[in-house]
């Protein structure tokens, strides 16, 4: 008789367990641990978010236009992510945004008040967010730096009727945009000031305040920032699929962004593998990301048409009702794991767009294939967001909305659920708000420190060794059911602070 104990069968590999014919999304699914041998600071979280262009951490920001503008594009390139850039405005304005994202070098985003000598200061409101209005020759941001005239030192004039040119203070002290924080830094110091114009071609980009570089400096040590080979930071957009957003392209690739993505809902259609051919024959040096998919039919349809990325998700983000008013899309879980077990095999990176709400779930979208997770609600809410904060209930918070909502349609968003031209608008999404979250340059270092203790547990030291443990049937995984969800999860407190750092 045999007594050889079998071989150990413990969880189901993906493959099984995504075959069932059930649409899983992130929360109903559990990884199993596996065996470590490595320390948490030995996971490496380098990525891809696209063919040709690479991360040091697998975020992205969402193009929606209350979470991607200049200040989300800097902050996120600093940490070694990527924004993409939402298309809601003109194509003019959206160049300019891309523009003023690669002129900066540091993660700080002000907006200098300008007034030409002449001028007079009225009231206090003149300075606006600044603690200074900024003295050139024109009274605007291009032309020569002159002096300038701080918002405690205008309170204490007993004249507030005479020209500014009477009471300003002259400086000599500015720096070229190109310094990083470092070397702002250093500036301050040596020239013992409290602020500093960043200047590129005689015009003032940006003001740097020496308590803006203390906070910064107080934030976790950053990753290597995403830099192109112009040297700048590393910045994508959005566009459509209309005749129009040729033209659009056209004004996007001229202020130098890195990547692009084709914006749609649905982007398993004629309209998006005709304008995947044009760009490709265009700007062949371009990477470009098509979707939104969610099966590996639709999926294997963009490859062929040429996309050097794919974006994945269909009704999944917390601000989409795509689900339930059109009976169309997939759980996350699902669409992750099927889109990237046919995506790998051309070598196609995959971007996880929605459902991502805490570091775990971007733990399970990483380790089913995504080489980047794309974040609209996650990012919502913080400084570097659009937007001003308010107070609602006590709490301090900024609008949050989905692209698919009938606020941001009426400001062309209906182009990417395809229906510009129709009569009837039918909302796909809805308009919220988000507390207050502070810096993303504090909160998603924290995260990615979170994911890298998963990744360990996982027993997977890089996003490349977890897919090929996955491919390889070694990471097992359950179906969690709602008491396991309930157990796995804060419970049985009277009351708790939830924090993570």
């Amino acid at each position: 008789m045999d007594y050889t104990p079998p071989p150990i069968e413990d969880g189901f590999t993906a493959e099984k367990l995504f075959n069932q014919g059930y649409s899983y999304t992130y929360d109903d699914v559990i990884f199993l641990p596996n065996y470590i041998d490595f320390p948490t600071d030995a996971v490496q979280l380098a990525t891809r978010v696209s063919r040709n262009i690479l991360l040091s951490i697998p975020c992205v920001a969402s193009p929606m236009d209350t979470v991607s503008e200049t200040a989300m594009a800097v902050a996120m390139a600093t940490l070694g992510g990527i924004a993409f850039v939402h298309s809601n405005t003109t194509a003019s304005e959206q160049a300019a945004i891309i523009r003023a994202a690669k002129s900066r070098r540091v993660p700080i985003l002000s907006n200098p008040v300008f007034k030409a000598p002449s001028a007079r200061i009225d009231s206090v409101d003149d300075f606006g967010d600044s603690p200074y209005i900024l003295v050139t020759e024109l009274g605007s941001a291009k032309s020569k730096l002159l002096g300038y005239v701080s918002r405690l030192e205008w309170e204490k004039q007993n004249d507030k009727e005479v020209k500014i040119y009477d009471y300003m203070v002259n400086s000599s002290v500015s720096a070229p945009s190109s310094f990083d924080l470092g070397q702002i830094d250093a500036l301050l110091g040596e020239k013992k000031v409290d602020f500093v114009p960043l200047v590129k071609d005689d015009e003032v980009v940006e003001l740097v305040t020496k308590e803006d570089v203390e906070r910064i400096k107080g934030y976790p040590k950053l990753a290597a920032g995403s830099v192109g080979a112009d040297g700048k930071w590393l910045v994508g957009a959005a566009i459509g699929t209309r005749e129009q957003d040729k033209e659009r392209l056209e004004h996007l690739v001229k202020a130098g962004v890195n990547v692009v993505v084709l914006d749609s809902s649905q982007g398993n259609s004629i309209y998006q593998t005709e304008m995947i051919k044009y760009v490709k024959k265009t700007y062949p040096e371009l990477d470009l990301i098509g979707g939104n998919v969610v099966t590996m039919y639709q999926a294997e349809n963009l490859i062929q048409a040429g996309v050097d990325g794919l974006r994945v998700g269909m009704g999944s983000g917390s601000i989409c009702t795509t689900q339930e008013v059109c009976a169309v899309g997939r759980g996350q879980a699902t669409a992750v794991y099927k889109v990237s077990s046919i995506a790998y095999k051309s070598g196609i990176p995959v971007i996880a767009d929605g459902g991502i709400s805490n570091s775990g779930h971007i733990v399970k979208a990483l380790s089913l294939g995504a080489s980047t997770v794309m974040m609209g609600s996650f990012l919502a809410g913080s400084l570097e967001t659009p937007g001003s904060y308010v107070y609602q209930n006590g709490q301090r918070v900024k609008k949050y909305r989905g692209m698919g909502s009938l606020e941001a349609m009426t400001k062309g968003s209906d182009a990417r659920y395809l229906g510009d031209t129709a009569k009837l608008k039918i909302a796909q999404g809805v308009v919220g708000a988000v507390k207050d979250k502070g810096s993303v340059l504090k909160f998603i270092p924290y995260t990615m420190q979170a994911v890298k203790q998963g990744f360990q547990d996982l027993g997977a030291s890089s996003l490349q060794s977890a897919h090929d443990l996955l491919r390889n049937k070694v990471l097992r995984l359950e179906v969690r059911t709602g008491a396991a969800q309930i157990e796995g999860g804060i419970h049985g407190l009277v009351s708790f602070e939830k924090k993570y750092f």
